[in-house]
């Protein structure tokens, strides 16, 4: 099959009553931007869908793009014919001739939204489905459990028809439930938290901290192109702080508490994650934690060190298990720059045996003889060095490797 138009569902964001069209409109946004490189393409909005008209452009080069669009749930390739029998019956053979295979049984499901089509949804069910076996010898009709389904929905504006139905990544439209910042870290954990959190429509802009001399530059460039791989999926740049720890991380790994050094490294961060927050008008903090996994995630440690801040804690993967997550990684493409073996800060001076259930009150204790830690905090604030990172962003480090080959 040739298809005319590719449909495009929304997700469950269309309940939502009074902003469903700003919703809506953002999915459009996010549609054209996709489809940029398409010019040909063009996009009509309908209650609850978008339609792509292909003009000439090779679906199978814009499905690759849409199926990473937020707020799309599914989408078809599709025929448009008008709301007439017999070039309903001449789209339904074209589209079961189209199949990549042939099958053996199939069932024809009709809507009929227009109700001034002069066949019900009953009688087209018939009507096409009659057609079908008559012209393609050997199909046989199944509708508990058919191979294909050949779908018709008759519209006010023309009769859709199609087979296929493809998943999209669903979710709320990019930025429509408002902003939050990521910890992220170099490992496999936070930029799936990340991608999580943005599906539920959430603007991120990412924190990370190093520990210059004692973490490499090499590990910054594995956080950059993580941030690249995430913003492949907003249609806009994400913002990526980058704060150096290494005043705080030493000063605390100095101070004679050996095994609250994690404890105590989580809530600097937060802390300072806090202030830029106040900075971005982001409203909530996203983190990779998942209870359980390792001393720090522990109810007991995530109570303690959550404390730290005002602000919403938003764990997205808080009851996976490792399986499940290193899952969704691979599927967006994050996994394998994770595991490259560059340490972050977060695994520098890690106690023997970290505690698993810290008490606040020796926790507040021990940062009170932290001198200045105030002090540190806002320096690092103020220090952070923020990049705009978009899929094709190159760093200086990166830039300076290429231009080493000419």
């Amino acid at each position: 099959m040739n298809p005319d138009m590719i449909l495009l569902r929304f997700g469950e964001f269309t309940v939502k009553g009074r902003n469903r069209d700003r919703f809506e409109k953002r999915v459009w946004e996010q549609v054209r931007r996709a489809l940029g490189d398409f010019p040909r393409a063009g996009i009509q909005k309908a209650f609850g869908r978008l339609y792509v008209a292909l003009n000439g452009e090779p679906y199978e080069e814009m499905a690759v793009r849409l199926r990473d669009v937020f707020g799309i749930v599914s989408f078809s390739p599709v025929r448009k014919t008008p709301n007439d029998l017999e070039a309903i019956r001449i789209a339904a053979i074209d589209v079961m001739r189209g199949l990549p295979r042939q099958p053996e049984t199939f069932k024809v499901s009709v809507r009929r939204v227009d109700k001034s089509f002069p066949h019900d949804s009953q009688e087209m069910n018939h009507l096409v489905g009659g057609h079908v076996l008559r012209e393609l010898p050997g199909l046989k009709v199944n509708v508990r459990e058919p191979e294909v389904e050949l779908k018709v929905e008759i519209q006010p504006e023309g009769t859709y028809v199609f087979s296929r139905v493809e998943q999209a990544a669903g979710g709320f439209p990019y930025g429509t439930n408002g902003k939050a910042l990521l910890l992220l870290s170099g490992g496999i954990d936070s930029p799936v938290a990340g991608y999580l959190a943005m599906r539920q429509g959430l603007e991120l802009e990412a924190v990370h901290f190093y520990s210059y001399p004692y973490t490499s530059e090499q590990a910054t460039e594995k956080v950059i192109s993580l941030v690249r791989k995430l913003s492949h999926y907003t249609g806009a740049p994400i913002k990526l702080h980058l704060v150096s720890f290494t005043d705080i991380q030493t000063a605390i790994a100095q101070g004679g508490h050996d095994s609250l050094i994690i404890t105590l490294m989580r809530r600097a961060m937060l802390r300072i994650a806090d202030r830029l927050a106040e900075e971005r008008e982001a409203l909530g903090v996203v983190t990779g934690d998942s209870l359980g996994q390792v001393a720090s995630q522990t109810l007991s440690s995530m109570n303690v060190i959550g404390r730290a801040t005002e602000l919403p804690l938003l764990r997205p993967l808080v009851t996976m298990d490792k399986n499940e997550i290193i899952r969704i990684a691979r599927n967006i493409d994050t996994y394998d720059t994770s595991i490259l073996p560059y340490e972050d800060c977060c695994t520098l001076f890690v106690p023997k045996n970290p505690s698993t259930n810290p008490n606040l009150g020796v926790v507040e204790k021990a940062e009170a003889g932290l001198a200045d830690l105030d002090g540190m905090i806002g320096r690092a604030v103020a220090s952070a060095e923020t990049l705009s990172i978009t899929p094709e962003f190159r760093s200086a480090a990166q830039s300076a490797g290429e231009d080493d080959w000419f």
